[in-house]
């Protein structure tokens, strides 16, 4: 009986994996929205039922609270192109959310970087 619960979860990882790489792919060739720029998919968590998948993403050109708008008001767009590539009973709706973790590390690098120079500077 363990194995099944072990391969529920990793289902839910494979799903993920692939919707992510699924949009990835749509936002590049088929979404024509111009407030999205060059976007990274980073992670896609999805609820258990698959009712839901949290998009995380960045953007390397443009605004983040535009693009974060403009992928959320194509969510059904993107859920639909899902529907005719991924093989499961229930494609989740889809919710964006801006990834502050690289900004954040380039933030805390740059401490980082201060605190050193300073450092060096008393020594």
């Amino acid at each position: 009986m363990p194995a099944k619960k072990s391969a529920a979860p990793n289902r839910s990882l494979k799903v993920a994996d692939q919707i992510q790489r699924d949009l990835t792919e749509i936002i590049a060739r088929e979404l024509k929205d111009p407030r999205v720029g060059m976007v990274t998919v980073q992670a896609v968590e999805v609820t258990p039922d698959y009712a839901h998948a949290k998009v995380f993403f960045t953007v390397l050109v443009g605004q983040p609270d535009e693009t974060q708008d403009a992928l959320n008001q194509a969510a059904g767009f993107l859920r639909n192109h899902l529907f005719k590539r991924l093989h499961i009973h229930t494609v989740p709706t889809l919710h964006f959310q801006f990834d502050r973790t690289t900004e954040r590390a380039a933030d805390m690098n740059a401490l980082i970087a201060r605190a050193v120079a300073s450092r060096s500077k008393d020594d």
